[in-house]
């Protein structure tokens, strides 16, 4: 059996196949070459690192009370922790098959340590903050969302015309609206609407806004996933004798969320990106964080410092998040399924 041809001998093939490619390939190559040179020398030598070393607290807990900040910073572990065990941990046993569960708990879990109850002192939500803010809005907002995109995408699928024609009303206009709209509606109109004595929460507005916004997105990711199951697949639960709603529940949704999965990844890591524009409207996650340290006169002028810095904390945790979503594919995908059960 012939061997292909020897790596050597493709990277000259296309790279250095007549002198025009040599040279364009040597004028990449130094143009790379600078500016990774470029980018290291400012890393290492002219960048001032103290803006971020000096208020990493900041960062991760916000004016959080700094005897309770023990709070947040249990749960952000926790969440390391557990992305840690998903994607490197066993494939066996009977902690793979809890941890679904473990993320479930995590969000009501992560709401109660940072707002405090059950035996915790309260903690009022102005002085949330930082990255566990950033993630408590992300997994709030996606919770909520997730089932209602679902609801919305049966209900445009649906024989109903009130029913139909409601949620493809809702769904255009969702996404005809920008998100910084909807996010001053939550933020600054929603409180003119209710009694005087009644106030909600500002995270709580925040995660409502999102969680109506991106609902609209998910319902549509959710409706090609249902146009992409074949209709033998209705009529052989038919022949089975299941009923409509056990069709939807057992055969049909779970292959129509597995084919939407990536598309949901999506979502989620834009939604978590999306959390900063909070910082215009008063809440003080990442950027928020970012933008009053630039107000100290200690920090002006480090501009590039911080948003390097931001950039590699939603860049570390966005390839998470993605590196989950592609874990669980897998997992879900029916070769995989049928090997573990063999």
């Amino acid at each position: 059996m012939k061997s292909g041809p020897s790596p050597f001998k493709r990277l000259k093939r296309h790279l250095l196949a007549s002198p025009l490619d040599v040279l364009i390939t040597l004028l990449v190559l130094a143009l790379f070459g600078w500016i990774t040179a470029t980018s290291l020398h400012w890393l290492v030598v002219d960048a001032d690192w103290r803006v971020v070393s000096q208020n990493m607290p900041l960062y991760a807990f916000g004016s959080y009370p700094s005897d309770q900040r023990w709070r947040p910073l249990l749960w952000i572990a926790l969440l390391i922790g557990l992305t840690l065990m998903t994607l490197l941990g066993p494939r066996q046993g009977w902690l793979r098959k809890a941890l679904p569960l473990f993320w479930i708990a995590m969000v009501p879990f992560g709401v109660v340590l940072l707002a405090g109850g059950i035996g915790l002192l309260p903690i009022p939500s102005h002085a949330w903050g930082g990255l566990s803010l950033t993630l408590l809005l992300t997994a709030c907002s996606g919770v909520l969302a997730l089932p209602m995109g679902i609801l919305l995408a049966l209900g445009r699928q649906t024989s109903l015309f009130v029913i139909q024609r409601s949620c493809s009303v809702y769904i255009d206009v969702m996404r005809a609206v920008p998100l910084i709209a909807v996010l001053f509606f939550g933020q600054l109109l929603i409180p003119l609407f209710l009694p005087m004595h009644l106030e909600v929460n500002r995270v709580l507005r925040a995660v409502l806004a999102f969680a109506l916004f991106a609902a609209a997105y998910i319902a549509e990711d959710v409706r090609g996933g249902l146009q992409a199951i074949p209709r033998t697949q209705h009529e052989a639960a038919a022949v089975l004798g299941l009923s409509t709603q056990q069709t939807l529940l057992l055969v049909v949704l779970p292959q129509a969320l597995r084919t939407a999965l990536p598309a949901l990844t999506n979502q989620a890591v834009g939604l978590l990106q999306n959390t900063s524009l909070m910082a215009i409207l008063g809440l003080v996650e990442l950027l928020g964080i970012s933008r009053s340290l630039l107000a100290n006169p200690d920090f002006i002028g480090r501009y590039l410092e911080v948003y390097v810095w931001l950039a590699g904390v939603y860049w570390l945790v966005c390839t998470a998040m993605a590196l989950l979503a592609r874990h669980l594919e897998h997992q879900l995908s029916p070769t995989t399924s049928a090997t573990a059960k063999r």
